[in-house]
């Protein structure tokens, strides 16, 4: 009886794994299409070809948002309300080197005023215990002496080391603050977007005359150092020039923001006429940065014709720069 029940256990076993043989092709379609389903959010990293497969939005992953920057909304806010450049200008004043160097001598002098004080108070100890005029019995106090000797030496020392500090802070010559951009016009005003292009074109302009003033490998500089001179002088002319036609600008917005109303389409006519000499005297620098950009990629060929082109937009800059100061 047992070894039938075996038989039979056996008999049962493979009846229900040749059922399961049966349905494997159905298991492999079902597995091939979630397999499907699965590949539309995870897509393979390479496609035929060799190039990476685009990716696909996940519907369920939240999109990234973009965060405004802190930064530029905190400098545009500083320069729009007058507390904040007020509070600004504050603090470029309280780090200012010269500044720096004031409440340096200030503390040193202090701290002199202190250390000499405390010498001659512990020398008048010293002096009153080796007498006896603080003993009730007006005899000598020795040990008190002694200590008070002791503090008048070392606040000395301290009274010497402070004085020769003082000294050398009082020798040491004001420190110049590092000159840094200047300011640029309000967002709303005519003289912002010039402002703003002259800069990056001072910016351009420098590094292409330090690339003209480094010398070649015989040792002799690219272009002579008078014309790299004169350009650099020609462009900070220029480029005050063009600022103080910017502050003119600025001047006659705000004039026009109290006018009365029948007066403010004349000064937006004198602004826009202010505005199209500005660009003009942008145009001028741009053509001398330009000028300088050909000289520095024809200075390893040897040619003359870029050297010549950066000579005569420096003429020419010159002679904007001059009409500019005549207007501003």
């Amino acid at each position: 009886m047992g070894q039938q029940g075996r038989r039979r256990d056996f008999s049962e076993l493979s009846a229900k794994l040749e059922k399961h043989i049966e349905k494997l092709p159905d298991y492999a379609v079902r597995a091939q299409e979630h397999l499907q389903k699965v590949q539309k959010y995870f897509p393979p990293a390479e496609q035929a070809g060799g190039k990476p497969a685009p990716r696909r939005p996940n519907p369920l992953q939240r999109p990234p948002v973009r965060r405004p920057d802190m930064t530029a909304s905190l400098s545009s806010m500083a320069s729009q309300v007058p507390a904040f450049a007020e509070a600004r200008a504050k603090w470029d004043r309280w780090n200012h080197p010269a500044a720096k160097l004031e409440r340096r001598k200030r503390r040193t002098s202090k701290a002199l005023t202190l250390w000499i004080i405390l010498t001659i108070l512990c020398a008048v100890v010293t002096v009153a215990a080796a007498v006896g005029w603080i003993s009730p019995t007006h005899a000598a106090m020795m040990p008190q002496a002694i200590t008070a000797f002791a503090g008048a030496v070392i606040f000395g020392t301290f009274s010497v080391r402070s004085g020769l500090k003082l000294r050398e802070l009082k020798r040491t010559p004001i420190p110049v603050a590092p000159a840094g951009p200047p300011p640029l016009p309000p967002a709303r005003s005519a003289a912002r977007e010039p402002m703003e292009r002259l800069a990056e074109c001072e910016a351009s302009l420098t590094e292409l005359l330090r690339q003209l003033s480094v010398p070649t490998s015989l040792g002799t500089p690219q272009v002579s150092e008078v014309s790299v001179a004169d350009a650099r002088q020609t462009a900070t002319e220029a480029a005050a020039a063009l600022r103080g036609l910017a502050a003119r600008i600025q001047a006659i917005e705000r004039g026009r923001d109290s006018a009365p109303t029948r007066e403010k389409a004349a000064l937006d006519a004198a602004v826009a006429k202010l505005r199209e000499q500005l660009d003009d005297g942008l145009e001028g620098y741009r053509g001398l940065v330009a000028a300088a950009g050909h000289t520095v990629a024809a200075a390893g060929d040897g040619l003359v014709t870029s050297k010549q082109a950066l000579t005569d937009a420096t003429d020419h800059l010159a002679g904007l720069a001059m009409a500019l100061r005549e207007l501003s």
